[in-house]
């Protein structure tokens, strides 16, 4: 059992353990292939078919039915795959909406950063901004829900979340936009209280970047039929044609070519997780692999979370503090592992603070989790005696 509490003079004698992750691969996006995926085992008979063919259409769809199937998604709510990622998603989603009422941006790590330089310097919009620093929430009780309300489920790059949708009224008045890339299929998502949610099959599904998924609540169409932006739309953002929604991108008529083979791709992970028990099963197993994790950062007393408080702490973008470490020694650490082929992609978001990064999401094999601990305490201990 290795020491993990040696003063510095020693712990450089840590030796390199002999078991490595099957999977090293915890990278926070794109994620690890759900277990027993193999290239030749995806679906082809679409490639080289027009995704506006009865067979790609029929696809699309699938892939559709299959979210809302693993969601528990109700049928007030719209799926439907658009251009540009999780990004483009939530991009459509305020470049459509915004601007009927006020608007309140929350922040907490680089994406809702990055929602209020849109909404501030783009939309020209002057919102109320409410924000914390990395590893903290903000205070939810300040939120005006009068306003339309933008925040991310789940920080990506900070390792915080949302511990539940309690802080929203059922009664509010403007709509609730939630960037839920990372906390998709990982938690139990209230969808009475999300009026539109974003995310991409590249994070918990570990599917393929590129393609994004736009998710519309009743009273999101209805701020859509009912209310035009003053701005002019690029063609891959419109949602309305002659003043109705265009129901055809919620049924597989994508407003651009997709990439039918990301598509079946998503497809596979999706069937994957419907082996599991569907959403149920996915959010156990991130459950276990962030307890996993937990377990391996209380046995070290130069380890800790970055979010402090368990009730909003991450359980997929798990952020880590490592005692004394700046970007350098994170760099350092990150690429002995990756040099031995022992994790892969661990070190913290560029802009956060100096850390680490450990992915949890339900791709991942709890054994690879535990697995790692060791490797760690190597990495740690041979950075500091470089």
């Amino acid at each position: 059992m290795t020491d993990t509490t040696l003063p510095d003079a020693t712990i450089a004698s840590v030796a390199k353990p002999a078991t490595k992750p099957a999977r090293p691969h915890f990278s926070s996006g794109p994620c690890a292939k759900p277990p027993g995926w193999d290239a030749s085992k995806l679906a082809v008979e679409v490639l080289g078919r027009s995704h506006r063919s009865k067979l790609g259409k029929t696809r699309l769809q699938y892939a559709i039915d299959l979210m809302r199937e693993m969601l528990a998604l109700p049928d007030t709510h719209r799926i439907g795959i658009v251009p540009g990622s999780d990004t483009g998603a939530f991009e459509m989603a305020m470049w459509t909406m915004l601007g009927a009422r006020g608007v309140t941006t929350l922040a907490w790590e680089s994406f809702g950063e990055g929602w209020v330089t849109d909404a501030v310097k783009q939309l020209k919009l002057d919102p109320t901004i409410i924000r914390a620093d990395y590893g903290q929430l903000p205070d939810l009780a300040q939120v005006n829900f009068a306003d339309d309300v933008l925040f991310t489920w789940n920080g990506t790059t900070s390792g915080v979340r949302v511990p539940n949708g309690d802080w929203i009224p059922a009664d509010r008045e403007g709509l609730t936009f939630a960037d839920a890339t990372s906390g998709v299929f990982a938690y139990d998502l209230p969808w009475d209280k999300i009026d539109v949610a974003t995310f991409s099959w590249q994070k918990v599904l570990g599917g393929e970047g590129g393609h994004g998924v736009l998710i519309l609540g009743p009273r999101a169409v209805e701020r859509l039929e009912q209310y035009t932006p003053a701005w002019p739309l690029p063609k891959v953002f419109r949602l309305m044609a002659k003043g109705k929604l265009a129901e055809g991108v919620f049924k597989g008529e994508t407003i651009n070519t997709p990439s039918m083979l990301a598509v079946e791709d998503a497809i596979f992970a999706l069937e994957w997780a419907k082996g599991l028990g569907g959403g149920a099963g996915l959010i156990a197993r991130s459950d276990a692999n962030a307890a996993a994790l937990d377990r391996i950062v209380q046995e070290r007393d130069w380890l800790g979370h970055l979010a402090a408080d368990e009730a909003s702490r991450s359980k997929t973008s798990v952020c880590l503090t490592v005692e004394g470490a700046d970007e350098a020694f994170i760099k350092k650490f990150a690429s002995l592992l990756e040099k031995e082929d022992a994790a892969y992609d661990v070190a913290g978001y560029r802009d956060a603070p100096a850390g680490l990064r450990i992915w949890c999401g339900a791709t991942v094999e709890t054994a690879d989790i535990e697995a790692l601990g060791p490797w760690l305490d190597w990495a740690y201990a041979t950075a500091k005696a470089s």
